[in-house]
């Protein structure tokens, strides 16, 4: 099948770059792995950072001094400013679509502050703001006719080489329903495939699909990647589940306290220093939680719906009387795929947005609410920059052959006899980087994680799956994501352990300061896993 665009992923990021895809003229096509309302835009539920000023006075410039305050160093000025300054037109194009953003007494879209914000920023649809927001774009995308394709699971991206250049000309996935290798051709590919937070195994609030599919797919098809060991902690995760209790909590004046009652940082302040002041709590026996019972039964219900309902389904208990039980579990990827200012990456005509790309607005910390804010921005930049790339290139060959090289992959896989248990791997994968490759990092203990990854690499060939079916074969999905987090896995470790010194939520013991002489710059990794440095 042939269009002009093809979008992987379709949260809110792919379906931004989708809508103004066809907006432009383009033909296209999105393809999920599963469905669009269960992405993982639909956890960021605090807000959408824009300083429209309607709690308070704000500005542009504070919110770019405040992304670049809180991205230590490592975001690049141009891109926060061009970040910063689509902001408003963003959320009042989110507001002419339909977006049902929670309203002041005047009816103005409501704001509240999240931290590392020198104001009331982040506007907000009660504690749902990412949900409804992404029933919004998928709304608009069904009203617009453009075609949306589920279930099926990105293998490879299809590349050609020519005179020293390598452009993207289509992209393999496998049908989940039918287990058949399908071919897309096209040549502007996006990618808006999400994190790959899932490497820390039950110690993430992302969902089991944040496997980072795209980020390894494109380090093969010979994109960079860079800085890839910055992870973002988010601090209030609950204690039992790692599901997410949103900073719109903290927002709203919830406090953080420890065993003894006591309050021990200040709850606004940006997320890696309260991720590391709950840590270095827990280090010293004590349980942590966050207490917003003081705002009272009727604002908890109507401010923080959500956070109320989950407290009770997963820990039993009510915010409303009782205290939440919390730690810090991985929650954001600031690394990714590295584009360049039209949100390209060096593959031509393969473009990345939303959080398996890196558009260096995070740097080594995301300021909350700037996530959904980078998707809507530059999911519309990059969905109409692939419309006028796809314009200006003519089809070249033939890449229908790709289906029965990726079948033959497959086929070995369903074959090989498992003799080792990959889900257990990821288990102590998972384990093993939210103990060594967490919070708080050392070399001795990044060096330890490292090998024990290439371990695991060696035993690949005695891994495989026990269910030889095609039709909804999940053992062998799960397969194919745990082969990427793998990759990335290696990747994150090189990338940490190169860096010798603390910065943002790259927080080394042995190193504890930052070094601007030598580390102010981007970790860049290429498909042979070399680390370098870029400004």
């Amino acid at each position: 099948m042939r269009s002009d665009v093809v979008i992987i992923g379709a949260g809110g990021a792919g379906l931004v770059s989708a809508i103004n895809a066809h907006e432009s003229g383009a033909k296209v096509i999105v393809l999920t792995k599963e469905y669009p309302t269960r992405s993982q835009t639909c956890m960021a539920q605090g807000g959408i950072n824009a300083a429209l000023s309607n709690a308070g006075e704000d500005s542009v410039e504070a919110h770019i001094k405040n992304t670049l305050k809180a991205a230590h160093g490592l975001a690049q000025e141009s891109a926060v400013k061009f970040l910063c300054e689509e902001a408003i037109g963003a959320v009042e194009w989110l507001d002419s679509i339909g977006v049902p953003f929670s309203r002041t007494k005047d009816s103005k879209i409501a704001q509240r502050t999240l931290g590392g914000a020198s104001a009331a920023r982040a506007c907000y649809a009660q504690d749902y703001t990412g949900l409804k927001i992404l029933h919004t774009l998928y709304d608009r995308c069904l009203s617009l006719g453009i075609e949306i394709l589920d279930e099926r699971y990105l293998l490879e991206f299809i590349t050609n080489k020519s005179e020293n250049k390598v452009s993207v000309c289509g992209v393999s996935v496998l049908n989940k329903r039918s287990g058949e290798v399908e071919i897309y051709e096209a040549p502007s590919v996006i990618v808006a495939t999400g994190g790959y937070s899932k490497i820390f195994h039950k110690h993430t609030t992302n969902s089991s699909s944040s496997t980072g599919d795209g980020i390894a797919s494109a380090l093969r098809a010979g994109a960079r990647l860079s800085d890839m060991e910055f992870i973002q902690f988010h601090p209030t995760a609950l204690k039992n589940s790692s599901i997410l209790i949103s900073e719109s909590a903290r927002g709203a004046g919830g406090y953080l306290l420890n065993s003894i009652g006591e309050r021990f940082t200040n709850e606004l302040l940006p997320r890696d220093e309260v991720a590391r002041a709950i840590y270095d709590e827990m280090q010293k026996g004590e349980d942590v939680f966050l207490d917003i019972r003081h705002l009272g039964e009727a604002f908890i219900d109507e401010e923080l719906p959500q956070e109320r309902k989950l407290a009770i389904l997963y820990e039993n208990i009510d915010p409303v009387s009782d205290l939440i039980p919390i730690k810090p579990v991985a929650h954001y990827t600031m690394g990714g795929i590295e584009v360049d200012s039209e949100s390209m990456t060096n593959v031509m005509g393969l473009f990345a947005v939303g959080e398996c790309a890196n558009h260096k607005v995070h740097g080594a910390n995301r300021l909350g609410g700037n996530s959904l804010l980078e998707l809507i921005v530059f999911g519309r930049q990059a969905g109409n920059n692939a419309s006028k790339y796809a314009k200006n290139v003519k089809k070249d060959e033939n890449i229908s052959l790709h289906v029965e090289v990726e079948s033959e992959v497959l086929d070995k896989i369903r074959n090989c006899t498992c003799r080792v248990s990959f889900y257990e791997k990821h288990k102590l994968i998972g384990d093993i980087f939210y103990k060594n490759v967490g919070i708080k990092r050392d070399k001795k203990e990044l060096i330890f994680a490292l090998d024990e990854i290439y371990k695991i690499k060696d035993d690949l060939p005695l891994m495989g799956v026990d269910d030889k079916s095609k039709i909804y074969n999940n053992n062998l999905v799960e397969f194919l994501e745990f082969k990427n987090m793998l990759e990335l896995c290696e990747t994150v470790l090189l990338s940490a352990i190169a860096r010798g010194e603390s910065r943002g939520a790259h927080f080394r013991v042995d190193a504890p300061s930052e070094n601007d002489a030598i580390f102010k710059a981007h970790s860049i990794v290429d498909e042979s896993g070399r680390v370098s440095y870029e400004n």
